[in-house]
């Protein structure tokens, strides 16, 4: 979409901001919002009034909220911030206000509601500017970043202070003009969104697939017209007749569990595969990045150090994923089992998709234990059930099998990509709209438009 600039810019006097239409007017934040309104307001209100409760998982990144959630204003006024339909959120705590976790209150019951205290509240002042296009102002990348660089704190808990909302200097269009910009940025969202949304359903679909294509060849093999046996295990069903079906470790060189004491963390030296790291069969090393001493690896990889081409499996947290070992200068953390084949009945990649098959994760979760997060003890990993074809039927299938993932892989990367693209045009349009770079008046009255022009003439 191309559209046009404005025909006069002035310039803002901010560097970050560049140069605005010359009929915006240039104001600090606390000139046309209300911070974090007192809740002194509430007081003629009965305190067993029902209102909305908003943790920060009720509030998306694409400013939607889920108002699942009411508890009494005697519940919740002690200890949360307070906000009223009208009122715009921002989460001020990193990675949320990265994220852009932050909305237009509406729809609240009783018109009120309450949240953690790690949000900022901006109350719109009528006459200065609407509660729709502040949303739009705090969501574009411009106000992020100013945002960002404004923050305090260590580590993954710093926030933005109050006062860089308090103090900072935007343009404001007239209100009729906000409005204008307001339905642009909706109706033109909406539909990047929509193509994001059929994007990610296919990142759905490649994984389905991804998921079916490995479990239908490690458990009825490559030859539609193979004899087929009961496999003796309900769940299983049959298998091709001359397949065994044995137990996961019968055909195993090795299993080593790495449980015990955690290791000493050090800035650098021998990386530590976590149970993070461990996913989709590969070991991702960008998921988490932890070390240990040289000085600590012997003692670390006492039970076995891993060789190339190794089976790895996290037993928690999360539980079932594998991971073929691709160096081995590695170590390997508690909640990891490293398994090596004997290669002479079993090989370590039809072992990997065997594990990640739709039958052995089933498998798994018959066996895991566990409330709040599941897991499997080292001793039960005997009784999890393998289908065994010959060694020749292996390495076809793993062939198959990695030909058609790395064709899926590619698949969702295209997909990914166009993801990123959109985002980032999403990201622009909101940048372009709410700083003045495009002109959107044409979503206005024609007369309203003439108006503007006079002004800024």
């Amino acid at each position: 979409m191309s559209l046009p600039r404005y025909g006069k810019y002035k310039d803002s006097g901010l560097d970050w901001l560049g140069k605005v239409p010359a009929h915006w007017s240039i104001k600090r934040l606390r000139f046309v919002v209300e911070l974090n309104p007192s809740k002194a307001e509430l007081a003629s209100i009965d305190r067993a009034t029902e209102v909305s409760f908003l943790p920060m998982e009720a509030i998306g990144e694409d400013g939607s909220i889920r108002l699942e959630y009411t508890r009494t204003i005697a519940e919740v006024e002690a200890g949360y911030t307070y906000f009223r339909d009208g009122d715009v959120t921002l989460a001020k705590i990193t990675p949320c206000f990265e994220n852009g976790k932050g909305a237009l209150m509406q729809g609240l019951a009783a018109g009120i509601g309450f949240g953690t205290t790690e949000l900022i509240v901006a109350r719109p002042k009528a006459s200065q500017v609407l509660g729709s296009l502040l949303n739009w102002i705090f969501r574009s990348p411009n106000f992020r970043a100013q945002g960002e660089a404004s923050m305090y704190g260590a580590g993954g808990q710093k926030r933005v202070p109050d006062d860089f909302v308090r103090n900072l200097a935007w343009a404001f269009p007239p209100l009729e003009e906000q409005s204008a910009i307001t339905i642009f940025l909706e109706c033109e969202t909406v539909k990047i969104d929509a193509l994001i949304a059929e994007q990610e359903k296919l990142i759905a679909l490649l994984a389905e697939k991804r998921q079916a294509t490995i479990s239908h060849a490690v458990t009825k093999g490559l030859n539609p017209n193979v004899s087929m046996k009961d496999s003796g295990v309900a769940w299983l069903g049959q298998v091709p007749a001359h397949w065994e079906v044995v137990g996961l470790t019968k055909y195993l060189e090795s299993v080593v569990d790495y449980r015990g004491r955690t290791p000493t963390k050090v800035d650098e030296g021998v990386f530590l595969v976590t149970a993070k790291n461990i996913r989709d069969g590969a070991i991702d090393y960008g998921a988490s990045q932890e070390y240990i001493a040289p000085s600590e690896y012997g003692d670390v990889m006492r039970r076995g150090r891993p060789l190339a081409g190794d089976v790895l499996f996290t037993t928690e947290a999360p539980l079932g994923e594998v991971a073929s070992v691709d160096r081995e200068d590695i170590a390997l953390a508690q909640r990891v089992i490293k398994f090596r084949a004997d290669s002479q009945r079993l090989l370590n990649d039809f072992l990997k998709y065997w594990i990640m098959g739709s039958a052995c994760q089933f498998n798994l979760g018959q066996l895991a234990t566990g409330s709040t997060a599941l897991g499997i003890k080292g001793s039960k990993i005997g009784q999890l059930r393998l289908c065994l074809p010959t060694v020749r039927e292996q390495v076809e299938i793993v062939s198959y099998v990695e030909s058609e993932v790395q064709r899926l892989v590619l698949l969702k990367a295209e997909a990914d990509l166009a993801i990123k693209l959109l985002k980032e045009r999403r990201s622009a349009l909101i940048a372009a709209a709410v700083t003045g770079q495009i002109d959107v008046r044409g979503t206005m009255p024609r007369a309203v438009v003439e108006r503007q022009e006079a002004i800024a003439a």
